[in-house]
């Protein structure tokens, strides 16, 4: 495990950087068993970040200039709060980065933004098994929302209720 002494950085992710994105997807995704759901291409991460009109953004975290983790998030909006806040989609620590600070990092940068944009909030979900990432959200001050269940359509049941 790296020393937490060390500094991590926090930069923008740039379209050089497509398929270590995908690669971090990758990651992620069988860290949490569900990489054989994974379809993202490089070219579908180059369309959506970098692409004439972004509606999702990078920021990677490095540690002596190596590439370590990653947060991909978008813009959402709050009718309630009446205010756009950040949806954080996936964050991502290389498992020998982590206890390195890079995870805390990558949220506090988002947090930042928060703050400088004047964003209402900033929100994502964890699985329900996912131990250490829940503790480590709530060491950060993170609440679990528990009144509410995420509802997700896709393939069948969205062409269904499209019409199509």
């Amino acid at each position: 495990m790296p020393s937490p002494s060390k500094t991590v950085v926090i930069r923008a992710a740039t379209i050089a950087d497509s398929a270590l994105i995908v690669q971090f997807i990758r990651d992620l995704a069988d860290y949490e068993k569900l990489l054989d759901t994974v379809e993202t291409t490089e070219t579908d991460i180059r369309a959506a970040l970098f692409g004439d009109t972004p509606r999702a953004f990078c920021d990677i975290a490095e540690i002596d200039g190596a590439p370590v983790g990653f947060a991909l998030w978008f813009y959402n909006f709050s009718t309630f709060v009446g205010r756009h806040g950040i949806y954080l989609e996936d964050l991502f620590v290389r498992p020998d980065a982590r206890g390195s600070g890079a995870g805390k990092a990558l949220l506090a940068h988002l947090a930042r933004r928060c703050l400088d944009e004047n964003l209402g909030r900033l929100e994502w979900s964890v699985l329900d098994w996912n131990a250490p990432s829940i503790a480590f959200y709530d060491r950060l001050g993170a609440a679990a929302m528990d009144e509410w269940i995420i509802r997700r359509m896709t393939g069948e049941a969205l062409r269904a209720l499209a019409g199509v």
